[in-house]
């Protein structure tokens, strides 16, 4: 069995008010070493994507100091910015191609996608990313489930915001899971709302955001809900491959 915590959307810009809205949710997942296996961040870390933006995240979820108690695998949102986002918080050469990672564990593999285009708030996943995760998945052989998290949604969330900047081309990645029996499920961020829904089949799971929560269109004026507490999410894969969410908030 795998958990896997879920933060998205911190959209670190300086302030007092988002650093502190981050550390909070740092707080409460660092008490929980030896329950949760990995972090995922889905993208949105910073709001600028400057590398100033990138040291605080990596200073908050403990990148460089290693003091995390659990991996935290990462993945680019349209609010990023691909060198700054390696060289300040992985600490990597700061170049411009796609920022995708494998991370391999003893019940599963999560594959961390980068659907951001450089430039635009809509996503995608290029030729690239695509070449990587056949290539990805070849290796593994089916010997293990596989989750794959990204930043943007491929299906419309019913709310005009989030709806209007989605994964182009998502018959695509469609087509892909059809082909690959071995993927459990998607979590994403990007709509900063807590959503469960499906895609080609499988689990669709889309994480609350950290600095504000989508107010949805009969919940009142203003797509910002700015007073809403922190959110977060836990996902269980079990053994027979099934993906189960909890939503929680932090005060």
């Amino acid at each position: 069995m795998l958990v896997l915590a879920h933060i998205s959307d911190l959209h670190l810009d300086g302030s007092t008010r988002a650093t502190q809205r981050a550390e909070r949710v740092r707080e409460r997942l660092w008490e929980l070493p030896g329950h949760v296996d990995a972090l995922l961040v889905t993208g949105d870390i910073a709001d600028h994507g400057t590398e100033a933006e990138y040291e605080e995240a990596a200073r908050i979820l403990g990148l460089r100091s290693g003091d995390a108690p659990f991996p935290v695998l990462t993945c680019p949102g349209n609010h990023d910015s691909r060198a700054p986002f390696r060289k300040a918080l992985l600490g990597l050469p700061a170049t411009e191609g796609p920022v995708n990672g494998a991370h391999v564990f003893d019940d599963a593999t999560v594959l961390m996608c980068d659907s951001s285009i450089p430039g635009s708030d809509e996503g995608a996943l290029d030729e690239e990313t695509y070449d990587w995760v056949e290539a990805t998945l070849d290796e593994l052989d089916g010997s293990l489930p596989v989750l794959l998290a990204l930043h943007h949604p491929p299906v419309a969330l019913h709310h005009p915001l989030p709806d209007s900047y989605r994964l182009r081309a998502p018959h695509r990645l469609a087509a892909l899971m059809e082909r690959r029996p071995e993927i459990a499920g998607l979590i994403t961020g990007h709509a900063h709302t807590a959503t469960a829904t499906t895609f080609a089949g499988r689990p669709l799971v889309v994480g609350p955001g950290v600095t504000w929560t989508l107010r949805l269109p009969w919940e009142g004026e203003g797509a910002a809900d700015r007073e809403a507490p922190v959110g977060l999410a836990f996902h269980v894969l079990d053994d027979e491959g099934r993906l189960t969410s909890h939503f929680r908030v932090v005060t």
